[in-house]
């Protein structure tokens, strides 16, 4: 009888493994949350403290507040400068919606702004222009640079900008939590700083999270304040208008133990990142991190010329894929009839058909990093 060899198929390549990050904290994540079952504090409880503690330590400010998620810490800091209805928010759009929407949600304008060609977050020129350009019923009144794929923006340049024209600079680090620019933690490069904890984030919780950073005394009672309803001396006083984005307690626990293995989750990261950029650099535009700055690693994006046939070829080879973004947002209906950059989103509308990302995660190791590696060098080579 012949006998019949049968190979296995390789295991799955997972975009981002949160599997195994629960697998390695679980035992001590349901410890902390059973502590909050039995002491039933589900909202505000003490975990909330503890945690916008160790968030402000690691962004290198004096306060943070955790909120909902990182949708509605945008508008909690919009809200606290009261920007609204005829005022201009400066934002790229290169980027995930939630930027734009949260200053449509509080009335304002969003004005978009075109990207630099290497780190592909906002261009500090292009900025100057849209300021200039703003139609003159709007009034400029705050720019969002946003930390695009876990590095921070330009806040040098884009800082000496605000101040000049008088903006608020609120910095949408949703990406970039635990990274730095010449020696500064992300928290501490604008008068505000956001964030989100979305589950795929560097830092995630297991739903929805939030926070805003700043270093300023009064704007952290302010912000407080709109968290909860506009709440004033007690809860039933309201000194201003709020709404609800409290963050649960349990969710609360479950980023105080990851933050525990958050600084060896970015090392491990980097690794991952550095390793990448030394086996693929002949074959693609490999990610450029801005001079100073360090990077999370949110997303490891790298640029070609023929995208969507690579990705094709690749999700053949089984090696996962994400296109961030792959329709920018000055070109989406709703957004669409907003004002821009007068010079145009050149650079905006480049990037959208040739950028694409590749599995990143703490957990990627060696030989499977190989197999993605071997497939991009076999798709992109056969491609030339």
């Amino acid at each position: 009888m012949r006998m019949i060899v049968v190979t296995a198929a390789p295991a799955p390549i997972p975009f981002i493994d949160l599997k195994t990050q629960r697998l390695r904290i679980a035992g001590k994540v349901e410890v902390a949350l059973k502590k909050v079952l039995e002491h039933g504090a589900f909202v505000m409880g003490p975990e909330i403290l503890e945690l916008e503690k160790q968030l402000a330590q690691w962004g290198g400010v004096k306060h943070a507040l955790a909120c909902a998620s990182g949708t509605d810490a945008l508008v909690l800091a919009l809200m606290a400068r009261g920007i609204g209805p005829g005022h201009a928010v400066f934002v790229p759009a290169f980027t995930f919606v939630a930027t734009a929407e949260a200053a449509v949600l509080v009335g304002a304008t969003p004005v978009f702004v075109d990207i630099l060609p290497d780190v592909l977050t906002m261009d500090p020129a292009s900025l100057e222009r849209a300021i200039a350009g703003c139609p003159k019923d709007l009034t400029p009144k705050a720019v969002i640079p946003v930390d695009l794929f876990g590095q921070p923006a330009d806040y040098t340049a884009l800082g000496a900008i605000a101040a000049r024209h008088g903006l608020t600079m609120i910095a949408d680090a949703a990406q970039s939590f635990g990274a730095s620019l010449n020696g500064k933690a992300v928290g501490a490069l604008a008068e505000m700083t956001t964030t989100s904890f979305f589950p795929a984030k560097p830092l995630g919780c297991y739903g929805d999270g939030g926070a805003v950073l700043t270093d300023d005394d009064e704007l952290i009672e302010v912000l407080r304040s709109i968290r909860n309803h506009g709440q004033g001396r007690d809860r039933y006083e309201h000194a201003r208008i709020g709404f609800n984005g409290r963050l649960d307690t349990m969710q609360a626990a479950v980023l105080l133990e990851k933050l525990a293995i958050f600084a060896d989750e970015i090392e491990a990261r980097d690794r991952v990142a550095q390793r990448y950029n030394q086996l693929l650099s002949e074959v693609v535009d490999t990610p450029v991190v801005i001079k100073g700055g360090t990077s999370v690693w949110a997303q490891y994006t790298v640029t070609t010329a023929n995208r969507d046939a690579v990705i094709k070829a690749l999700g053949a080879l089984g090696v996962p894929t994400g296109v961030y973004y792959p329709t920018p947002l000055h070109l989406q209906g709703p957004y669409a009839h907003y004002p821009r950059d007068p010079a145009g989103m050149a650079v905006t509308e480049d990037k959208m058909g040739h950028v694409f990302s590749l599995p990143m995660h703490p957990y990627l190791d060696e030989a499977t990093q190989d197999r993605i590696v071997a497939a991009v060098r076999q798709v992109v080579e056969s491609q030339a």
